[in-house]
């Protein structure tokens, strides 16, 4: 399969009800501590300043929620701006509180890891510098950290430059651990809506016969009153020479869609006991026809047979995957792929070689994941991998075992390896 399939803009967006109630938990945080810090602890702290800063806070909070939708989707560049003030408010707050030495102060990666799960690469990046900036410019200048009255809390500069190093080294640990968890999780929902598309549209084809059908039967009773009146107008108008010849062709039309109408209705009645089920060689032939004309030889080679040939169900999904596969072995063969199969008592098995390149070793483990390419260099079969990491999954859900391997022979390339337990392969009510 070509991967042609884009991931959809709006799922990194950040909803802005989100940073909304991340922001009222900060408010009420902040409030809390400043009036436990001031009235409870009984520390002399600018409280006026600090409830400036939180109410600016809120107020950004109401202007926003009014302003706009809870389901409002926030651009990246919008997001990025409100997350720097978030950065700069609680700046603001740690300057009127001690700087470095107030404990709070590893709170300013919280912005960073926020922007990390939903904002580019980029945009992250500048806003953890900025956090970084702010961090080192609260290491030296900062308002005394509140204490008992008439006393002086001072740290020493080792500790100061420690809490620096923490908070430093905690914002790139986290920024990045984030970034990537998000980004795999982006990749993987898009890559699964891709595959439960693919499965949409094979099992609607797959469901056009019995549309056919109820098609068929639904027309039936119209058919066979104009069957009727033409037959009628036959016998009235037959031997009239003005009439004759459209009457009889009016006839023969009605039986003519009568016995279109009779081949659908029997189509999924009579065709699809045969069709539904197929030996291993017909689903593996059914597979590679449509792969032939591309200038690629495709071998088809026996293996060991024990037993009798297993019959599985025909299921849209394997046939794309195992499609698919065959496709990218023809995509990056040379000149010839080989399709072998075999079956025992205990398993059913298929491999697929090519004599192009292979896997390149640094990627091989993570084949299969989505949007990993499976190969480098100007071969015409490029592409994201969403298409290997679909038929992976649908040939998995089938209770498949895939192995991707080079080939150290002369003259093979790549080798992918299906293997199913020959009980689920052949079982007709699970079907594969």
């Amino acid at each position: 399969m070509r991967e042609t399939l884009l991931p959809d803009p709006n799922i990194s967006r950040l909803r802005l009800n989100t940073l909304i109630r991340l922001r009222w938990l900060a408010i009420g945080g902040q409030s809390a501590t400043v009036i436990a810090v001031a009235y409870w602890l009984a520390f002399p702290m600018p409280v006026g300043v600090c409830f400036a800063l939180i109410a600016l806070s809120a107020w950004l909070n109401l202007f926003l929620a009014f302003r706009y939708p809870a389901t409002h989707r926030l651009r990246p560049a919008a997001a990025m701006a409100i997350l720097l003030f978030d950065a700069a408010q609680l700046a603001g707050l740690l300057y009127m509180t001690g700087g470095l030495t107030n404990p709070f102060s590893l709170l300013m990666i919280v912005p960073v890891v926020v922007s990390a799960t939903s904002l580019p690469l980029r945009m992250t990046g500048l806003l953890g510098a900025f956090a970084i900036a702010a961090t080192t410019l609260l290491a030296f200048h900062h308002e005394p950290l509140p204490w008992f009255a008439g006393e002086t809390l001072d740290m020493p500069p080792h500790y100061i430059a420690g809490m620096w190093m923490a908070v430093v080294s905690t914002i790139a640990f986290t920024a990045v651990y984030a970034y990537r968890v998000a980004e795999e999780a982006r990749l993987l929902a898009n890559a699964l809506s891709a595959t439960e598309l693919v499965l949409q549209r094979e099992q609607h084809l797959s469901a056009l016969d019995g549309l056919a059908a109820a098609a068929a039967h639904e027309l039936g009773t119209p058919l066979a009153t104009i069957a009727l009146v033409a037959k009628e107008m036959e016998r009235s108008l037959g031997s009239d020479p003005r009439f004759q010849e459209d009457v009889t062709l009016l006839r023969s039309q009605s039986e003519r869609c009568k016995g279109i109408l009779k081949r659908l209705t029997s189509l999924s009645a009579e065709s699809e006991t045969h069709l539904a089920r197929l030996p291993l060689t017909s689903l593996i032939e059914e597979v590679v026809a449509p792969h032939r004309d591309f200038g690629i030889t495709i071998r088809l080679e026996p293996g060991e047979r024990i037993g009798t040939e297993p019959v599985c169900r025909r299921n849209p999904g394997v046939a794309y995957g195992l499609g698919n596969l065959v496709e990218n072995a023809v995509d990056f063969a040379r000149e010839t792929v080989t399709v072998r199969w075999h079956w025992d008592d205990e398993t059913v098995g298929l491999t697929i070689t090519d004599d192009g390149p292979g896997f390149p070793p640094d990627i091989i483990d993570r084949i299969g994941e989505p949007y990993m390419s499976t190969r480098h260099g100007a071969e015409k079969g490029g592409g994201l991998g969403l298409g290997l990491f679909i038929a992976k999954t649908l040939l998995e859900r089938s209770g498949a075992k895939l192995t991707f391997e080079n080939a150290f022979v002369r003259g093979q390339g790549a080798i992918v390896d299906i293997e199913w337990p020959r009980e689920g392969f052949v079982d007709v009510e699970r079907g594969i």
